[in-house]
């Protein structure tokens, strides 16, 4: 007899399989929780590479400043990590500066060409920008970035700084497990662009899992910024490199482009949040959905629902899909739009919103606030010395190994990020020349009374906003310790109207890690939400924390990568 499977009991097997495997039981804490939290008195890192943490530790003992440590993990993790990073790409920075006793907020990202107009799509009949190729590629802002937190709060010199990654470049480095997959994925879509298999694919082939990977290439070119700073990069042969390669590939990227890029220093806003503030940069990046996250759920009793349950998971999503319908109308570079930060964030605005969810059914769509008032791979790293200085750094070449251009044997691939602009005309994001495009890496920092608490990052596409205030709900909320915050199963809704210019009709998917009960994803659907159970695409945490009455940090890694905390 032939049984057919209804969609109900299809959906019971898949969860099943689906259910997490426990190899052993930890004697503290939550179950979930994969290590103890690092607990060290002077300095502190959390990267996600072990060999750049350790980099990052040797600078600090140095003498290093908490931003040196940054930088000499940020440019190791360029090599190491080049599927998430690289001086190809753009950078965020919040930095507690001790001796101040404030926060500092820098943009390191590029503009688009302005020799590339909005016309030239329509010639083209192109309504999408592509993932690669040259038409995505913006100005590579972290190098800009990097001299602009040395000049501030370096205290070793840059050819120190850089000197162990550039080691590691020339001798070589074993490939760790999670870099090494994605490395593999990422090299059958970007293997044909010229330049990228003779750097990334050493015998026409990605590195595997504890292969030792060589970049010599990319050593003489961190060997030429060390010693001549910014400008050989901006201004000198290595803009030279990037201008002709580009126009050999028929893209528009320029050396004026390059000559006249300039990061800037901006002032991070905020939300309280039960006590607590957390601190996010203003667009063009999309740091502002969490706090508009948050102060939806404020008003929620969220711990009496619990971790897990249907109501906390319901609510969670459904803030999240308002705050993403602002996102998608009003986040843009403000020196082009005017973007009303202050009522997206405010108290009252959030109390408006919050009155459109339905406690009891999932929405299949949402309006955009009053204009009165999720792909991309990335690295985050948080650094933290024994004067008090802490960073919260996030870099990254957007979707992956970036536009798979990769110019002129200079070690690294140039980012795609001007992928996210919208061609749709009166969007807030439409492509212009000279335009930074719509950002997805948000560093996230967090005070208490005014002190420095805790320097925090969830990479991933958009599924950072989401991380940020998760995290967060986890430890305030839900009482968990800085690992276990990190280490908890975490909620992913995908679908949201987009700032490319995509609405959302049919609600979107709720993804849920393995952790969560069977029964929460029942509900879920019951109510409406199109619900998956689903490996990956959760993004990376790091976390550094202060205990000001001890005296110490505390340090924590995601479990779903390859790196770790440390501290002495």
């Amino acid at each position: 007899m032939t049984h057919r499977m209804t969609k109900a009991a299809l959906f019971a097997v898949c969860l099943m399989q689906a259910s997490p495997n426990i190899a052993g039981d930890r004697l503290t804490g939550e179950r979930f929780a994969t290590r103890s939290e690092v607990i060290a008195p002077h300095g502190m890192a959390a990267t996600s590479q072990p060999l750049a943490s350790q980099i990052a530790l040797d600078i600090l003992k140095a003498g290093g400043s908490a931003v040196d440590a940054a930088i000499a993990a940020n440019a190791a993790l360029g090599l190491m990590e080049p599927v998430g990073c690289g001086i190809g790409g753009d950078l965020f920075a919040i930095v507690w500066d001790a001796e101040k006793q404030e926060l500092a907020g820098l943009d390191a990202s590029g503009r688009s060409p302005k020799s590339l107009t909005l016309d030239h799509f329509r010639r083209e009949g192109i309504d999408k920008i592509p993932a690669f190729g040259p038409l995505p590629v913006s100005v590579p802002g972290a190098v800009d970035g990097w001299f602009e937190l040395h000049a501030r709060y370096g205290k070793l010199p840059m050819t120190e700084v850089l000197a162990p990654a550039i080691r590691y470049a020339r001798e070589g480095f074993p490939l760790s497990e999670v870099i090494a997959y994605y490395w593999e994925r990422n090299a059958e879509f970007l293997k044909d662009y010229p330049g990228f298999a003779e750097i990334f694919m050493p015998g026409g082939k990605a590195p595997g899992k504890g292969e030792m990977f060589r970049n010599p290439f990319l050593a003489d070119t961190y060997e030429k910024i060390a010693e001549g700073g910014r400008d050989v990069f901006y201004q000198g042969e290595i803009a030279r490199a990037i201008a002709d390669y580009m126009a050999a590939q028929g893209g528009f990227l320029s050396y004026e482009d390059l000559a006249e890029h300039r990061s800037e220093w901006i002032e991070p806003v905020s939300t309280n949040y039960r006590g607590y503030d957390l601190w996010e940069l203003p667009p063009q990046g999309q740091g502002i959905a969490a706090l508009q996250i948050l102060n939806i759920l404020e008003a929620y009793d969220l711990s009496a629902m619990g971790f897990g349950s249907t109501e906390y998971v319901h609510v969670f999503v459904e803030a999240k899909k308002l705050a993403f319908e602002d996102r998608a109308r009003f986040y843009a570079d403000m020196q082009f739009v005017d973007v009303p930060v202050e009522g997206l964030i405010s108290k009252d605005y959030a109390e408006r919103r919050r009155a459109l969810i339905d406690l009891e059914r999932a929405a299949q769509s949402y309006p955009a606030g009053d204009d009165q008032l999720e792909e991309g791979d990335t690295i985050y790293l948080t650094t933290a010395d024994a004067d008090g200085n802490m960073v919260s750094l996030i870099q990254s070449n957007y979707r992956g190994m970036g536009s798979g251009m990769t110019p002129g044997r200079l070690g690294f691939v140039l980012q795609d990020r001007g992928e996210l602009f919208s061609l749709v005309e009166g969007h807030a994001n439409v492509y212009a020349p000279g335009k930074r495009p719509f950002h997805t890496i948000i560093p996230a920092f967090v005070t208490k009374d005014g002190k420095p608490h805790m320097s925090f990052g969830v990479m991933g596409g958009a599924m950072q906003p989401q991380g940020h205030a998760q995290i967060l709900i986890n430890m305030i909320d839900f009482g968990m310790n800085l690992q276990e915050a990190g280490d908890a199963p975490r909620i992913r809704h995908t679908g949201s109207s987009q700032p490319t210019g995509e609405r959302m009709s049919d609600g979107g998917v709720v993804n849920l890690e393995s952790g969560f009960p069977i029964e929460t994803a029942y509900e879920l659907r019951r109510m409406g939400h199109d619900v998956k159970i689903q490996r990956g695409g959760y993004g990376g945490y790091q976390a550094i924390l202060r205990d000001h009455e001890q005296g110490v940090y505390v340090g924590a890694s995601e479990s779903r990568k390859d790196g770790h905390a440390a501290g002495f």
